[in-house]
């Protein structure tokens, strides 16, 4: 029974991550219950984890400074802690404080620009509204071109009936 268990393919799902969660918990209880179980599936690990030193892939010499160069643009190199925050309890210093001209200078290092997640859905149906009418423009551009010249036709032929 054990076994079966074993060879149904369960600890191969949990290895890769697919398992549901009956069978995570199931596995669970069984490798508890079971020594068997928990033997298999150290070595299933073991095995994977071979198999992935073995077909692992050296990246090139070049990419790690561009990693490197990745991160640097996100995290800011000259890192400062803000200062302590002060609670006021004088109401006459907070008034007399000139706040009207008060600006917080904005730094960045980063040529990225951040988009909240709903306007990149925005942008997106936005871009392909636009390929849409643009492909309906095109469609009755064409019909109306292809009118005219039916019209020509027929003034032509309306034409020669007269004569």
């Amino acid at each position: 029974m054990i076994r079966d268990y074993i060879d149904s393919g369960i600890l191969e799902t949990y290895v890769m991550g697919s398992a549901s969660e009956d069978e995570v918990k199931e596995l669970l209880h069984m490798k508890a219950k079971y020594p068997e179980v928990n033997e298999a599936l150290q070595q299933l690990e073991l095995d994977m984890e071979k198999i992935a030193m073995h077909m692992a892939i050296t990246p090139p010499p070049a990419i790690w400074d561009k990693i490197e160069q990745e991160i640097g643009d996100i995290i800011p190199h000259n890192f400062q802690s803000p200062e302590p925050y002060k609670e006021r309890n004088n109401y006459k210093e907070n008034r007399n404080h000139d706040s009207g001209n008060q600006f917080i200078e904005v730094e960045s290092e980063s040529s990225h620009m951040r988009i909240h997640k709903t306007w990149k859905w925005v942008f997106a149906a936005v871009f392909v509204l636009g390929k849409i009418f643009l492909g309906c423009a095109i469609y009755f551009y064409l019909e109306n071109r292809q009118a005219q010249q039916q019209l020509q036709e027929l003034k032509i032929e309306l034409k020669q009936l007269k004569k």
